[in-house]
């Protein structure tokens, strides 16, 4: 249940990312830098009229069965949830915020900003097993069968709407989305990165019990023993390796420092690791 509530939470940060650094930085420099929100973009360019809220619900219904059937039902509900949360959070700052105008006169800056904010956003989404919906679950699809990371298939629908851009807007602002488009792919494969970053660590130490005790009961993980004979004394001893998280392997760091500060510890980052206890092996 706790799991669970997290990934909810998780999935409305990134829905409220997304929503902000378009409301704020994208949609009033008419930046459509891709995605769905790019899209409504270009549409409310055209039809003021229509809230920019209101259009990314009506364009991703189609997609939303598309995703449903093709990525599996518990994708698409979560898609469902994350992009109707940012549609009417993009409602809400419409509400709160009315004829919003850029926060400054220099786009660029304010286009790095947008998307330094979107696409981390988009990243907490992707990692949790979602899609902001409209053009990302199209990216989803290409990730799943083409086994391209989700960044760079996010690209491939999102530069037919930088290509609309351009012929909305005009080439600076077109070319202006072809950035944004390039930026965003870049740092929602970083984010996702960063949150399946882990440890792999060995440790050799007097106190090998005591360790691999703290691991087992404390952080809740496994561990692999080996046996190795040291050149210097030609003493045989145990080799713990286990693989943590960051926030893990610093209370292992911790323990350790207290029961055997002369121990010998190896740390080695890994990007990924599947099985149990892990992710799923897909």
């Amino acid at each position: 249940m706790e799991k669970k509530l997290k990934s909810v939470f998780l999935i409305l940060l990134g829905a409220f990312l997304v929503a902000f650094g378009t409301y704020f930085f994208l949609a009033p420099n008419e930046i459509a830098a891709g995605g769905i929100s790019g899209a409504a973009i270009i549409i409310n360019s055209i039809f003021p009229k229509i809230p920019i809220g209101i259009l990314m619900m009506a364009m991703e219904i189609v997609l939303f069965t598309i995703g449903v059937i093709v990525i599996g039902p518990i994708f698409g509900g979560k898609t469902i949830f994350c992009s109707f949360s940012i549609s009417g959070m993009m409602l809400i700052l419409e509400e709160l915020f009315p004829k919003i105008r850029p926060v400054s006169n220099d786009i660029l800056v304010q286009l790095i900003f947008g998307i330094l904010v979107c696409g981390l956003g988009m990243g907490i989404v992707f990692n949790q097993g979602a899609s902001t919906g409209g053009t990302d679950i199209i990216g989803k699809i290409i990730n799943k069968y083409f086994k391209i990371s989700i960044g760079k298939s996010v690209l491939v629908p999102d530069i037919v709407v930088t290509i609309a851009a351009a012929s909305i807007f005009g080439i600076d602002k077109g070319m202006y989305a072809v950035l944004g488009v390039l930026i965003n792919s870049t740092i929602i494969d970083n984010v996702i990165k960063s949150f399946n970053t882990y440890k792999h660590v060995a440790i050799i130490s007097n106190e090998a019990e005591g360790i691999k005790s703290y691991i087992v009961e404390k952080l809740k993980r496994s561990a692999t023993i080996y046996y190795a004979k040291g050149a210097y004394k030609n003493h045989e001893k145990e080799v713990i390796t286990t693989v943590l998280s960051r926030k893990e392997f610093l209370k292992l760091k911790d323990y350790i420092k207290i029961v055997d500060d002369k121990a010998f510890i190896t740390v080695n980052e890994i990007n990924e690791v599947l099985g149990e206890g892990f992710q799923n092996i897909i």
